[in-house]
């Protein structure tokens, strides 16, 4: 009969973080940035934010130009990535359970 089916319903799932990977704290719903990458909408605090600077001159145009003593102008592109094109790219290591418990050193 299909209607003696055993059915097993899980009242809670294990939550692997604290924090649900994560950056608000209490501040409530934050901002969406979209992924450097694949273009995914992801929530500010739990995106991977990288800020860098590029220069539109040549490298080595840009090092005879620094020899004269003039000075390159240099603007910041800010990316933003999800965890999985993080993890993906590089920019992220995975960490094990006593990794993840203790804070990075800066």
């Amino acid at each position: 009969m299909p209607g003696n089916k055993k059915q097993f319903w899980c009242t809670k799932l294990g939550k692997k973080r604290k924090s649900g990977g994560r950056a608000k704290g209490g501040s409530g719903r934050s901002g969406m940035v979209q992924c450097s990458k694949c273009g995914r909408m992801v929530p500010a605090d739990k995106a991977k934010k990288y800020t860098r600077r590029v220069s539109t001159v040549d490298p080595q145009l840009a090092r005879e130009l620094r020899a004269q003593g003039s000075y390159i102008h240099t603007r910041r592109v800010t990316e933003y990535y999800c965890i999985s094109c993080a993890v993906h790219t590089g920019k992220v290591q995975i960490r094990s359970a006593s990794e993840r418990k203790r804070k990075p050193r800066r």
